[in-house]
């Protein structure tokens, strides 16, 4: 399914993000700190602190802009601690303008936010 979808091209940032997820069926919730280093429309690349058993289905939180929470996918878990992991839903391009001004990353440090949209 989501091979046949258009990909969206993915831009550098540096946003801090929490991941939600389920442990043992669904009894224990579990929440794990990342950070953000590529993001597009319909996907991101995760770069994790440490190695742990990540799930197939997550939430995904970025914490400084205050965009709900995301359903995700994993796409691919690399070696070097990166997650490529895909959205279940489109991103409005109003969360990704606030991701990008929340972001540490030098190519957005001129973004600001727009408060009348």
């Amino acid at each position: 399914m989501y091979d046949r979808e258009v990909a969206f091209p993915m831009e550098d940032t540096m946003n801090e993000a929490r991941i939600e997820y389920t442990e043992k069926g669904i009894v224990h919730l579990s929440s794990r700190r990342c950070q953000v280093i590529r993001l597009s429309k319909s996907g991101a690349v995760l770069s994790m602190p440490t190695q742990f058993k990540l799930p197939q289905n997550f939430y995904l939180e970025f914490v400084s802009a205050n965009v709900p929470m995301v359903g995700c996918l994993t796409k691919r878990v690399h070696a070097d601690n990166k997650v490529e992991a895909r959205f279940l839903r489109l991103l409005t391009d109003r969360d990704i303008n606030r991701i990008f001004v929340y972001s540490t990353h030098p190519n957005h440090r001129g973004r600001v936010l727009d408060i009348y949209r």
